[in-house]
């Protein structure tokens, strides 16, 4: 059986950056080394395929071998979560079933944007379709185009984290709606922040966990904000918060090569983004490397 968190454990998982060879190719054996290294680290999870792996700029066959080297490599304390994004269902029924052959734990899905004017389904039957067919536990992530749209109401997503297999539901940016919505969720489903730089004001809301690009650099970090406002050490969540904005910053703003970079300043082999994805340059890099050393990770 696979390691799967509890609410009180404070999960943190990250996208996982896919290393490519100088041919532009992704690097395995590096992918391999990058895990070992987070092995020993108390990052919970990899999140394979999303944004963050650029996921857009890989086949489908690439992401399944992806996960399989990952799970050959992983820890049993370290679970895979597999990213799918479509509003399709019928596409993420067959890409679950690959994913959980290559050895995924869980998936990652998107709630989707439906015209409901011009679809005979919803996005609560869209939700149902996958859960009853998936064999792996689902994590649902809210993040529409903007950071102010809103893809469901807040009855919707009641019914969809009360779905059998839902574990866990990621909040969008918009702080109003997700303070809401609170009391819609199944209490039985985690509740994980998107954003390192929101961690202070997710915990305070509830947030029990959290999936970000920061949880690659420093996953200690995350969870001690959540920890300290479960333990109501308020003062000390805001120290660490502060320490950590101008590094969130850049890697929210920055994207995939930011991410990259941070990874080699700290031995890891990120290489560069794949085509056509810039790497940061020399300026970027210095301050990337300014809010580190002020955040405490090098």
């Amino acid at each position: 059986m696979p390691y799967i968190p509890k609410k009180e454990d404070i999960p943190i998982v990250a996208p996982t950056p896919t290393p490519f060879t100088k041919n532009d190719i992704p690097d395995y054996l590096s992918i391999e080394e990058n895990i070992n290294k987070w092995n020993e680290t108390s990052l919970d999870g990899f999140v394979l395929g999303s944004y963050g792996g650029e996921e857009f700029h890989l086949s489908e066959d690439e992401k399944i071998e992806i996960i399989k080297v990952v799970s050959n490599t992983m820890s049993n304390k370290k679970f895979i979560i597999a990213g799918i994004d479509t509003a399709s269902p019928t596409i993420a029924i067959k890409l679950a079933e690959k994913y959980a052959h290559a050895g995924a734990n869980m998936l990652r899905v998107r709630i989707p944007k439906i015209n409901k004017e011009k679809s005979n389904e919803n996005v609560v039957d869209f939700f149902k379709t996958i859960s009853d067919s998936s064999s792996i536990p689902i994590i649902v992530i809210h993040q529409p185009a903007s950071d102010m749209d809103i893809n469901l109401s807040p009855t919707e997503l009641s019914e969809i984290t009360h779905l059998d297999n839902i574990y866990s539901y990621i909040m969008s940016h918009n702080f109003r709606w997700e303070s809401i919505v609170q009391s819609y969720l199944n209490p039985k489903v985690q509740l994980w922040a998107c954003n390192g730089s929101l961690l202070l004001p997710s915990a305070m809301i509830g947030a029990n966990g959290a999936c970000m690009f920061f949880g690659n650099w420093a996953p200690d970090l995350c969870r001690k904000i959540i920890k300290n406002v479960k333990d109501k050490k308020f003062e000390e969540a805001q120290k660490i918060q502060k320490s950590i904005i101008d590094a969130d910053f850049i890697g929210s703003t920055k994207g995939v090569a930011a991410l990259k970079k941070g990874l080699n300043l700290l031995g890891y082999s990120a290489t560069k983004p794949r085509r056509p994805t810039r790497e940061l340059n020399l300026k970027e890099t210095e301050e990337l490397k300014k809010s580190f050393i002020k955040a405490g990770i090098i």
